[in-house]
């Protein structure tokens, strides 16, 4: 598969989490005012997905589709689309996850962190965004195929 063809499409995914990001924010900045209990990762109950592209997301689809996708490649692109901003935001709360859970064993100063604690904080990060970064290489060229 062509390595520019696929960051365009890594780019493209990234961009559709932002655009779902910000209704998300969103939601979560207003649900903070009404009675509803807080979550604990900040992102909300739920991931809210977003299909209207920004001008970035357009100018990236056009690079990559520049012909008229029919209407059952469109539908499938909208799927794995969806998909994709449901799988970022679970990786995205087990990431808030695991530093809530790191920061309430070992304080929230890294500064007095010892070496052995630095570096299972910085595995442990690393982990989880190596497993974002090979699972949206997985998704962007599951939506060129």
């Amino acid at each position: 598969m062509d390595g520019d063809r696929l960051a365009l499409a890594e780019a493209f995914l990234q961009e559709a989490v932002f655009q779902s990001r910000a209704k998300q924010a969103a939601g979560t900045v207003l649900a903070a005012g009404a009675s509803a209990k807080p979550t604990n990762c900040g992102l909300g109950r739920e991931a809210a997905v977003v299909l209207e592209l920004s001008p970035r997301g357009r100018e990236l689809f056009e690079a990559l589709f520049p012909l008229v996708l029919p209407d059952e490649a469109l539908a499938s692109l909208r799927e794995r689309i969806s998909a994709w901003v449901e799988r970022q935001d679970q990786l995205d709360r087990d990431r808030n996850h695991f530093l809530k859970a790191f920061r309430q064993r070992h304080g929230f100063d890294r500064r007095a962190y010892s070496a052995e604690q630095l570096a299972d904080y910085d595995s442990g990060l690393a982990e989880i965004n190596a497993r974002a970064d090979r699972e949206r290489r997985e998704h962007a060229a599951r939506i060129l195929a």
